[in-house]
């Protein structure tokens, strides 16, 4: 895992050819405006989800993982809480892993938390269990417009 600020996101363009494409679409766009959906960059190989949600409890977030993926996540309206794990942690997950839509969940608990903030981001890999979407302690609201990145591995 990963956590920077996009500003230092040049560090990290040698780990994955289409993360150059991804932090330049990124500041060259306002996305905290967009249309919410999906914005794809090189098909199903790079792809931005906008998404709005509700932020929520961690007891009510499960970690969730993925094989096919690396995600980015930017929040861009304001922070959320971070859950992780690492997966070899983990026992079995909730259900077989769902091959159509590249994930699957656990219940188990995140063993560490982070804040992460606008002008941030977090990389996740496979062997990343992750719980995102979570309210911070002391956060007014509990909606958030992020966005989640996905790049084929």
């Amino acid at each position: 895992m990963i956590i920077a600020r996009i500003d230092d996101a040049e560090r990290y363009n040698a780990l994955h050819p289409l993360l150059k494409p991804l932090f330049d679409y990124v500041r060259e766009h306002d996305l905290l405006h967009a249309p919410a959906g999906r914005i794809e960059l090189r098909g199903d190989d790079l792809f931005i989800n906008v998404n709005d949600s509700v932020l929520v409890s961690r007891e009510e977030q499960k970690l969730e993982v993925h094989r096919r993926y690396i995600d980015v996540h930017f929040p861009l309206s304001s922070a959320e809480d971070f859950g992780w794990r690492h997966l070899s942690t983990l026992g079995e997950s909730d259900a077989p892993f769902d091959e159509t839509n590249d994930f699957a969940l656990y219940t188990a608990p995140a063993d560490k938390w982070f804040t992460l903030c606008p002008g941030e981001f977090c990389m996740v890999w496979p062997d990343d269990a992750h719980a995102p979407v979570v309210k911070p302690a002391d956060a007014a609201g509990s909606d958030i417009r992020k966005l989640v990145a996905k790049i084929r591995i």
